[in-house]
């Protein structure tokens, strides 16, 4: 009931067939909320993107870190199997390093792991550890590693979630050796959403828009958009 294929059906015809003017009404929102947060900091989460810009990084991480719902806490990862299926078949591993930026649980991270990439983990959230990865807590605005540090950097179901869209990517670039890969949800912008996303990429050309690149493919996979861009290409450019 909770997987991510489930979601993004509710979602769909949430956002695609209701009128505008019931779809963001906060009278019809509320026992949505009112269900996925368990009754619990309704005001705090209907208002999330009218307040997340005042917060410190303090608040922003013990939000994440805290919060109960009923739909992200209960699946094991935001992405469907479609969507992992297409990433992993453009990604060869050979002992490549992998960080996946927003790593939450670490799902993604042992899947890459056993695929034979030598995998590091990042989030907002204190306190992480894993067997097959290393662990590093840090905001993906200001991350703690040098330049070009990995040949993989994935951040998936991360970016509409960030407060300074092109400093987390701009970080992420500086970081890539060789592929970048950005997974968001495809997704009309209302006020009131049951996911916490302040930023939003209802056509795919918006998200090439704000990357910002010249060599990369974007396709639009289970209801996500799939973004991979060849950074090893972008900085030889860059260079000349």
């Amino acid at each position: 009931m909770n997987s991510r294929g489930f979601t993004n059906i509710i979602r769909y015809f949430m956002d695609e067939w209701l009128p505008p003017a019931i779809r963001d009404s906060k009278f019809f929102m509320f026992p949505f909320y009112y269900y996925a947060y368990r009754g619990r900091n309704i005001k705090t989460v209907m208002n999330l993107k009218s307040t997340i810009y005042k917060w410190s990084e303090k608040e922003f991480s013990d939000f994440y870190a805290n919060r109960d719902t009923r739909f992200s806490n209960s699946r094991p990862t935001d992405m469907s199997n479609q969507c992992i299926k297409y990433v992993f078949e453009k990604i060869i591993p050979n002992n490549q390093t992998f960080i996946d930026v927003g790593c939450g649980n670490g799902y993604l991270l042992a899947y890459a792991n056993k695929k034979g990439f030598k995998t590091t983990g990042c989030d907002i959230i204190y306190g992480k550890k894993f067997d097959h990865s290393d662990y590093f807590q840090a905001n993906i605005e200001d991350l703690p590693f040098d330049d070009n540090s990995f040949d993989v950097v994935f951040s998936t179901h991360t970016l509409e979630h960030v407060i300074d869209f092109n400093k987390a990517v701009d970080e992420l670039k500086r970081i890539t050796r060789k592929t970048l890969c950005i997974v968001v949800p495809c997704q009309r912008a209302y006020y009131y959403t049951l996911d916490e996303h302040v930023r939003f990429f209802p056509y795919k050309w918006m998200l090439e828009q704000e990357m910002k690149m010249k060599f990369y493919s974007c396709e639009k996979i289970h209801g996500d958009l799939v973004f991979i861009g060849n950074i090893e290409k972008e900085k030889n450019i860059n260079l000349r």
